[in-house]
């Protein structure tokens, strides 16, 4: 009889079992301080490249560690539970590099990916504008060609680690006539003439991952660096979202379970009417909800991190379900875990008040859930 029926491997137990312990005493101690000061996690990214967990999932082809989809959840999850904005840092490396893992000429990947998979550069991922959010298509960014080069034009937002990161892979029209298929993707370096970091967001959480306009003016980059063909390009931007929903489950998840994990050590050890919490039934009942809910996420996070990797035919919809529960979960876990806190919840001595600001990002970028409710119904019903 087999024992490992429906198990992580050794391999994942062993990830999950490292990240936890750099978690824990590498990221977690400045995450307060991080939010406080809004400052980007540099104690986080020293340690997560020190170990090799900044961007694990590059090939080893291109000298990454090659871990599939399911241990990179848990690198972003366990990384969340002690600090949602150190947990960009894996998460966003992702996204920024799979559309070139996805689509980019052989000689592309070469130039780009070795430098994240070494820690030397991060990437981020520029795709949304100001009317072009959920509506991507309507983007307004151009890029034309101008003898062997490109020339970018536009501006993009809400992007994730601008400024920090050294490469952006962006979104444009280069055939604006035909909407989505007029969309291409390139590289840009942060080196490249004509590119220009915009100002910081002001935001409700993740405070400690900046999150900026960036702006192309005249912006000129070597033809090589269109990732595939010209046209191809919002067309690797969604199977790209296929792979990295379910990070942002992951990261949904973190949140929540750190939540949760400090909600039970604090109802039982605070005494009202001369029991401790963790004896009143009523706080039994949400213990228990706030837990089923984390773990049912959990397994339909890994469940769409793995259909991902395989290429299932049900990937979107997996993707996009594992996305938009997760976040669901994490927002209702991180609110249920103030209140089970009281009054010490919502004062920023204890970690759940910032978990709960975090987590609402979860429930909007890489896709609203009220856009992804849409894009499982359309999958479902094709």
């Amino acid at each position: 009889m087999s024992t490992d029926l429906f198990t992580l491997t050794e391999d994942h137990r062993a990830i999950r079992a490292a990240i936890r312990d750099l978690a824990e005493h590498e990221i977690a101690p400045y995450a307060a301080d991080v939010d406080e000061r809004e400052r980007f996690p540099i104690e986080a990214q020293k340690a997560l490249t020190a170990a090799g967990f900044q961007a694990v999932h590059i090939p080893e082809e291109y000298d990454g560690a090659g871990a599939d989809a399911v241990a990179t959840v848990i690198v972003i999850e366990e990384v969340a539970r002690a600090c949602g904005s150190s947990s960009l840092i894996p998460a966003v490396n992702k996204l920024g590099s799979m559309p070139i893992m996805l689509s980019a000429s052989q000689e592309l990947k070469q130039l780009v990916l070795p430098s994240i998979a070494g820690g030397e550069a991060m990437i981020s991922y520029a795709l949304s504008e100001r009317e072009a959010g959920s509506d991507a298509a309507a983007m307004r960014t151009r890029a034309v060609r101008a003898g062997d080069d490109w020339v970018l034009n536009g501006t993009k937002c809400w992007i994730t680690n601008a400024g920090v990161s050294s490469w952006y892979t962006v979104m444009a029209a280069t055939d604006p006539d035909q909407r989505a298929k007029g969309i291409s993707a390139f590289v840009v370096h942060a080196d490249d003439p004509g590119f220009v970091v915009g100002t910081k967001e002001r935001k409700l959480g993740i405070k400690g991952s900046p999150t900026r306009e960036i702006h192309f003016e005249n912006c000129r980059i070597p033809g090589d660096r269109i990732i595939g063909e010209p046209g191809t390009g919002f067309a690797t931007a969604m199977a790209t979202l296929d792979h990295t929903r379910p990070t942002i489950g992951a990261q949904a998840i973190g949140l929540a379970q750190g939540a949760l994990d400090i909600a039970i050590g604090y109802v039982k050890e605070r005494k009202q009417f001369g029991k401790h919490l963790a004896e009143f039934q009523g706080l039994q009942f949400m213990i228990a909800e706030m837990a089923m809910q984390v773990d049912a996420a959990r397994t339909l996070v890994y469940q769409a991190a793995a259909a991902a990797e395989r290429g299932d035919a049900n990937k979107t919809y997996l993707s996009a379900a594992a996305k938009c529960l997760a976040s669901d979960v994490a927002m209702k876990v991180t609110v249920d875990a103030v209140q089970l806190l009281g009054g010490a919840g919502y004062t920023r001595d204890f970690p759940v008040e910032r978990m709960m600001r975090d987590a609402k990002i979860t429930q909007i970028y890489e896709g609203t859930n009220q856009v992804l409710r849409l894009v499982m119904a359309r999958s479902l019903l094709r």
